[in-house]
């Protein structure tokens, strides 16, 4: 199809050419004294033409022999680069397949060729994507010092004007989670404080402040920061309600008396004053650091919920109460006795309150609870324990030495 094309534009310029050319009757007389040249209009024009291309053709093989060196140090050059970057994705390749002295080998063959090459030597990226396959290739192979010395180089190789630049983000956040690697909590808290404040919003950056700061014992910021890695779903949603939880009891065990723990208390976000395990820690501190009443109070709204919590929540709920009984108030009492009236089958929750009965020294109310949880199967083997323990000691109160003996003896045959 595309000949018979051919065919009919040539049959048409053919046909154009018979009607345009045919009638030959100009003339072109050209004067040069002395002579004088007689042209037909149409072996001028064809001439002309011809003349043109040749011309055309002259000057551009002229030009071509003119910038014959040039286009071979371009083609030079053109060779290098493909070589560099032949040398730089190798190092990547023979990086991620785990072939890290060939990936360094590689890159440093990147870098000698860009640094026989002048022209080469002004691409700061290059030089520093180079150095990191270096680097992250020694950091697998464990030699450091080498390892810090491309990172430097890394750093420096874009200037100071180019800490904008993703390669120089990258080269922090890499820097980074070497030092965690390393064991360096503060040197990558270093490293992490120098990215701007967008990048350091980011997951990886998040992610590398929270291994930081739990390394370098700081609970509180790596509580903060789970918080926002929570919040940008960098975390699982039941790995975070884990690791937030774990932090802010790492948080309340920082504290060292009464006053720290209040400040404590105050600074955790709301999220983490609701959560029942996390107050129920709060409240145990209270009673080591001798602030109980502070601690009855942060617990008091998980007890008035204790049917609606789990079995973990309910087990350090109940513990955090025994823990913080010194001192029970009468107004305590009214809420107990729902909570057992409600739930008259819970065991753990049955030795709780006999404990505050016989806190409060109600001694009959105590007997009766308590009796139950020690004589119970269902009953843990340490809440029937220490229900036989108060319950002999309840008996040594009221002068029964006998029933005291058989108690004791209760208490001491559970293993």
């Amino acid at each position: 199809m595309r000949w018979v094309i051919w065919l009919v534009i040539l049959f048409v310029v053919a046909a154009l050419a018979a009607g345009t050319l045919g009638n030959n009757d100009g003339i072109v007389s050209i004067y040069w004294a002395p002579w004088r040249v007689d042209l037909s209009l149409n072996l001028f024009l064809l001439g002309i033409v011809v003349t043109g291309a040749l011309s055309y053709v002259a000057v551009g093989t002229l030009n071509r022999l003119i910038g014959l060196p040039e286009r071979a140090r371009a083609w030079r050059l053109q060779r290098r680069e493909r070589a560099a970057q032949t040398a730089l994705r190798e190092a990547i390749g023979l990086l991620y397949a785990g072939r890290y002295s060939r990936a360094h080998k590689a890159a440093q063959r990147a870098l000698e060729i860009q640094a026989l090459t002048p022209e080469l030597t002004a691409d700061g990226e290059f030089a520093t994507l180079a150095h990191l396959l270096a680097a992250s290739s020694l950091h697998r192979l464990q030699d450091r010092a080498r390892r810090d010395e491309q990172l430097g180089n890394a750093l420096t190789a874009l200037g100071p004007k180019a800490a904008h630049l993703p390669v120089a983000e990258g080269a922090r956040l890499l820097a980074a989670e070497w030092a965690i690697d390393d064991r360096e909590a503060g040197r990558a808290l270093e490293q992490l404080a120098q990215l701007p404040a967008g990048v350091a919003r980011r997951t990886q950056a998040l992610r590398l402040r929270l291994q930081a700061a739990r390394l370098a014992r700081q609970p509180l910021e790596a509580l903060r920061t789970a918080r926002l890695l929570a919040k940008h779903q960098g975390i699982a949603p039941v790995a975070a309600h884990g690791i937030l939880r774990s932090l802010a009891i790492e948080v309340l065990d920082t504290a060292r008396d009464a006053d720290q723990l209040r400040r404590i208390w105050a600074q955790l976000d709301a999220a983490d004053r609701r959560d029942p395990v996390v107050t129920a820690r709060a409240a145990s501190r209270s009673a080591e650091l001798d602030c109980i009443p502070d601690g009855r109070g942060w617990l008091r709204p998980h007890w008035t919920e204790l049917s609606k919590l789990g079995e973990r929540e309910r087990a350090a709920v109940l513990k955090a109460f025994i823990d913080v009984l010194p001192g029970l108030p009468v107004d305590w009492l009214p809420l107990l006795e729902e909570s057992v009236s409600a739930q008259p089958g819970d065991m753990p929750l049955a030795h709780a309150v006999g404990r505050a009965m016989a806190e409060r020294q109600l001694w009959g109310r105590a007997r009766r609870l308590l009796e139950g949880v020690a004589q119970s199967a269902s009953a843990e083997a340490a809440q029937r324990q220490d229900a036989w323990r108060w319950l002999g000691r309840i008996a040594d109160r009221e002068g029964d030495e006998a029933q005291a003996q058989r108690c004791y003896r209760e208490a001491a045959q559970i293993i």
